[in-house]
């Protein structure tokens, strides 16, 4: 049974105790030749049933000639030669190469070729590498007890960024019931869907040695909306009731409202009382944000004790802000 010889029982018979094998010697035999633990419980229950007859122990298949499929070698250099367009799916890349998208899939499983989610990356030019490098360098310190550059532990630093959410997609998946109503949906247009800007701000969760959570870093999450009564009367609301718009142009104007009535307010609300009140904000180089040396911003961010400051991230870097990295992406999938 694929090479399963007589020395390889006997070592099941030596880690015997009470007549069974050791716990998890099965399991270690089986992924050493590549089987199935029931192959290998197969082959034990027939050398027991013939060491009990006191017969010689033979374990060898019975099945004459070659056993088993051949197994198809994955050309791994011809995939590799292969343009990468042509490699997007297991069944162009099976019709690229002559075989079927079966014996690809298993090539996946076996982990001779993984698959890989490509995103599209921001063009740098060599000023943004070295800036972004600088930005980096500047979040090193030297540990002079360990003797050893680590990162800073970034607990005064808040990221904030804004989004703009859909109100609904144009194309849901819903489970329901057989005698269930089918759900209903409308909207004017499909191509004008409502969307609203959100401003999110997060921190870096502190917790105690046991693990309790002394704060968990969630600053807030605004939207961008204003309220106005409505001008006409119709079948949905009287006339003068007030109704909830999205702002539909987010100028500096209305992020600096947003930051001065909303943010910082936030931030000395829920701030660790422990933590130190110098504050760094980051933001990325949107063109609705605007210079941290604002005369009003800087007067509300410097009182009760705070010294809160705005910073700018690297040009053209997603990739240092958290937010852009999965917080926004877990909000749009729910």
């Amino acid at each position: 049974m694929r090479g399963i010889g007589l020395c390889h029982v006997c070592l099941l018979f030596e880690s015997c105790k009470n007549g069974k094998p050791r716990h998890g010697m099965m399991n270690e035999v089986a992924a050493k030749f590549n089987v199935t633990r029931k192959c290998i419980f197969k082959i034990w229950t027939a050398a027991k049933r013939q060491r009990e007859h006191e017969v010689p122990i033979n374990v060898r298949s019975k099945i004459k000639g070659k056993k088993g499929k051949a197994r198809i070698p994955c050309p791994i250099e011809v995939i590799m030669a292969l343009d990468k367009s042509k490699r997007t799916t297991l069944k162009r890349l099976g019709k690229a190469i002559g075989h079927s998208p079966s014996t690809c899939h298993r090539w996946v499983k076996e982990g001779v070729i993984k698959s890989h989610t490509n995103s599209i990356h921001p063009a740098l030019s060599e000023d943004h590498k070295i800036i972004r490098l600088h930005f980096v360098l500047s979040k090193l310190v030297f540990d002079r007890i360990l003797r050893c550059v680590m990162f800073k532990d970034m607990g005064c630093i808040i990221h904030i960024d804004e989004k703009w959410f859909y109100m609904t997609n144009p194309m849901c998946r819903y489970y329901i019931g057989s005698n269930e109503a089918l759900p209903y949906r409308s909207c004017k247009s499909k191509r004008y869907i409502t969307k609203v800007m959100f401003l999110a701000a997060v921190a870096r969760p502190t917790y105690k040695e046991n693990g309790e959570v002394l704060f968990d870093g969630k600053i807030g999450i605004w939207p961008f909306t204003f309220q106005e009564p409505a001008k006409r009367r119709s079948k949905n609301r009287e006339a003068g009731t007030l109704v909830t718009k999205p702002v539909e142009s987010i100028t500096k104007k209305v992020t600096k409202e947003a930051f001065i009535n909303k943010v910082i307010p936030a931030i000395k609300q829920k701030w660790p009382t422990s933590a130190s009140k110098n504050i760094s904000i980051q933001q990325d180089n949107a063109k609705p944000h605007f210079n941290g040396k604002d005369k009003d911003f800087m007067e509300a961010a410097t009182s009760n004790g705070f010294n809160i400051e705005l910073t700018q991230q690297p040009a053209n870097s997603p990739d240092l802000n958290i937010l852009d990295l999965g917080f926004f992406r877990s909000i749009q999938s729910l």
